[in-house]
């Protein structure tokens, strides 16, 4: 039987929460990804250079991305930008830098211990241009029209109500707007097994969808000029431990949309 939405929220947030809190840099450390896996691996595999990595507070990358979103989003200096699912600020502190002091960069993450990580990032690195809201992907306290990209890592794969998504990344979005994100889809279904595994949701795996349903909502939200950048085989046996049944199963994939 399928997690409820409510259930399914709440064991995302723990598991969050419980990454916000530890005391080392990435959930690889134990139960949600391998013991050989550290953040900077996990990030460079995905596609972050190390200037990338190197640039950022200690701290802020906790190596939980599939892609690198913000080298796709061609920001410029002005820009407003939606992090959706900041996590501990790793890429709302890459954006920042692009779109400068003219510019905007503001976070929403649904867990407060990861909020609360990232408005401490953001201290330490002096980030006078980033906030971090509280808030859901699904119901974002961002004002409508208000933003210019919108870019997310790893994350609208964990919301058991993806269309809401969607439609509320295309509501705050500017005429002209564009969306930015990198995501894990699915090339078929997962066993039943990984479908309830906790460690499978909390590291983005189980609560994927098939990329034709993905890219679907993406339009039935009513973003044009959709189009997946780039996509390739997701390492889940070098980041899970016990998930060797995903294997061929993930694709990471990397997707432009607009708002006309």
């Amino acid at each position: 039987m399928e997690k409820e939405k409510s259930e399914i929220k709440k064991i995302v947030k723990q598991g969050y929460a419980k990454v916000a809190t530890q005391k080392t840099s990435c959930c690889c450390s134990g139960s949600c990804c391998g013991d050989t896996a550290s953040a900077q691996d996990i990030s460079k595999t995905v596609g972050y250079g190390d200037d990338e990595i190197n640039s950022v507070p200690e701290g802020a990358n906790l190596g939980l991305g599939c892609g690198n979103p913000v080298a796709i989003a061609c920001l410029k200096k002005g820009d407003v930008v939606l992090d959706l699912g900041s996590g501990a600020g790793f890429d709302a502190f890459l954006a920042s830098k692009r779109v400068g002091e003219t510019g905007k960069v503001i976070g929403v993450d649904m867990t407060p211990e990861m909020v609360e990580r990232a408005k401490n990032n953001a201290n330490k690195g002096n980030y006078d241009n980033v906030e971090f809201r509280l808030g859901e992907i699904e119901k974002l306290p961002i004002e409508d029209g208000s933003v210019d990209v919108i870019i997310s890592n790893c994350v609208i794969n964990l919301s058991p109500d993806k269309q809401s998504v969607f439609k509320e990344a295309f509501r705050v979005l500017k005429f002209g707007g564009r969306l930015m994100v990198s995501d894990l889809v699915l090339t078929k279904e997962l066993s039943e097994k990984i479908k309830q595994s906790v460690e499978a949701y909390v590291g983005c795996i189980a609560g994927a969808i098939k990329k034709d349903e993905y890219l679907k909502f993406m339009t039935m939200a009513g973003f044009t000029k959709i189009q997946v950048i780039s996509e390739s085989s997701y390492p889940v046996d070098a980041m899970f431990d016990s998930l060797e049944d995903a294997r061929d199963a993930i694709l990471s994939i990397k997707v432009s949309a607009i708002k006309k």
